[in-house]
């Protein structure tokens, strides 16, 4: 189509109102509104412009029903990385701003998406998204419970005090009345979670088995029943990441380099400085559960023999720290997850390699 029929749209998207800032292809500002949060004020505004509909909000709590909603009904999408958006800091601001800044920045191509797969895995991924996040809220009352403990000088380790067996004997040695009663409350939101996280996982476990590629992911070793459904809750297609590389970035699992005047003349010819890169250590930006479901396969393999355990072993013998040797297992695990992800191969002892990680 024509250029002079693209419309580039920007939307800052709030509980009550939505900013809406349209430009053409020149980025001259062409309409500016603020509608109500609701599905039938944007698609009617959206039905009203004409030609090839580009659209683009960032990344939040609105983000996913936006992107259902408008997919059918525009070109392209773009659920952008609000991390990224340097431009929207600078100078003033408010929701019609913002607006603009999004149009133009989607315009000049500037944005980088967020991936935001079809529906066919949603239930799957919620599902993933309730166990992390009961899992996450059982490890709090955990922490909570030792801390209570330790603040009154009763020393704790281990897990014995989770336990229900040896339970009042625990609460006997609180002498406090208001603090005992804390414990206890503790005690049975600790249980309640505990049946919820078995109830999750359950459910988790048993959607996953309904999906292909979890067949795959398991044959892969110490990726079990549990780790392969939240990899494909997680990621969803393997062919988001074109190379291990961007792989190993979503799961923090990147090195990070830093480095300055890389080149120098020397008699006239242009040379490569020789002084070595800056390593800065992992990337900061990752998804966490991804980095967490890595490390600790990672971590599994090296107790138990086979050849993830010879690779970490070889990597020991040349003289590698333990923990730089766990992480360069945790790369050679994605980097073979992808692999044999994309390609539905079954895993064998061969792809366990130096060339690999």
């Amino acid at each position: 189509m024509p250029s002079s029929t693209v419309k580039y749209v920007g939307l800052d998207v709030h509980k009550e109102a939505i900013a809406v800032a349209v430009r053409d292809a020149t980025g001259k500002l062409v309409m500016e509104s603020i509608i109500e949060t609701k599905a039938s004020a944007l698609l009617g505004l959206l039905h009203g412009l004409r030609g090839e509909l580009y659209v683009t909000l960032e990344e939040g709590t609105w983000a996913a029903w936006l992107y259902d909603m408008l997919k059918p009904h525009v070109r392209e999408i773009v659920v952008c990385n609000p991390r990224r958006n340097a431009l929207l800091k600078e100078g003033s601001k408010s929701d019609k701003v913002d607006a603009r800044k999004l149009s133009e920045l989607l315009r000049a191509g500037l944005l980088r998406a967020v991936y935001h797969g079809d529906g066919e895995l949603r239930t799957l991924r919620e599902l993933a998204r309730s166990y992390e996040v009961i899992s996450n809220d059982l490890r709090r009352v955990m922490n909570r419970l030792k801390a209570l403990y330790r603040s009154w000088g009763i020393p704790c380790t281990g897990t014995q005090v989770y336990g229900r067996r040896d339970r009042e004997q625990w609460l006997m040695k609180i002498l406090e009345t208001g603090v005992r009663r804390r414990a206890e409350l503790f005690y049975q939101h600790l249980d309640e979670l505990q049946v919820l996280r078995h109830t999750a996982r359950g459910e988790l476990l048993t959607e996953s088995r309904k999906h292909k590629a979890v067949r795959i992911l398991r044959q892969i070793p110490f990726i079990g029943p549990l780790r392969a459904a939240q990899l494909l809750a997680l990621m969803q297609t393997p062919h988001r990441f074109r190379s291990k590389r961007q792989l190993w970035a979503y799961s923090g699992l990147a090195v990070e380099t830093h480095d300055s005047a890389q080149y120098c003349y020397v008699d006239g010819q242009l040379q490569r400085s020789k002084k070595p890169q800056q390593i800065r250590g992992l990337n900061q930006n990752h998804n966490h559960a991804m980095k967490e479901i890595f490390k600790s396969a990672a971590l599994s393999a090296t107790r138990r023999a086979g050849p993830f355990q010879d690779f970490y072993e070889g990597q020991l013998a040349k003289g590698m720290k333990p923990e730089l040797a766990r992480i360069t297992l945790a790369r050679k695990i994605a980097a073979i997850t992808l692999t044999l992800w994309k390609k539905g191969e079954c895993f064998e002892a061969r792809y366990v390699k130096t060339q690999t990680a």
